[in-house]
């Protein structure tokens, strides 16, 4: 029986991560989608909501391309499609004229509410079944 090498393990914790990733979001996804989110779709929002307080629920867009696991092209397309849905409203920065704000409508406050405790219930049952 092989002993497993630092550099084996560390690829196996590695693979788990990646693994738990990527079954989770499918959760995310296969639980959102009758109310017509993906799971990157509900994480733009839930950012929109944490980030609510003196800018109200709204956000640089260059701000949340660093905390979305998105490259900023496909960024742009997520947020240009919810706002087609009415769920935010992209408005150019006055401090910075290149900056374009994202803010929740209340259409997107209202969903994000309804459909949040779908998305904490899949985190809870997949992180909690990683703990076992």
């Amino acid at each position: 029986m092989a002993v497993k090498t630092a550099e084996a393990r560390l690829e196996e914790r590695w693979r788990d991560i990646l693994s738990v990733h990527a079954r989770t979001m499918c959760e995310i996804d296969r639980a959102l989608h009758p109310h017509g989110l993906g799971a990157s779709d509900f994480e733009v929002l839930d950012l929109l909501v944490s980030e609510s307080g003196e800018q109200g629920d709204q956000c640089r867009v260059q701000n949340l391309v660093g905390r979305v696991h998105l490259s900023q092209s496909a960024l742009s397309r997520l947020i240009a499609r919810l706002e087609r849905d009415g769920l935010v409203e992209r408005s150019v920065c006055a401090e910075d004229r290149r900056g374009v704000w994202v803010a929740l409508t209340r259409k997107g406050r209202e969903l994000h509410k309804a459909v949040l405790p779908l998305q904490r219930a899949v985190l809870a049952r997949m992180l909690e079944e990683r703990r076992d």
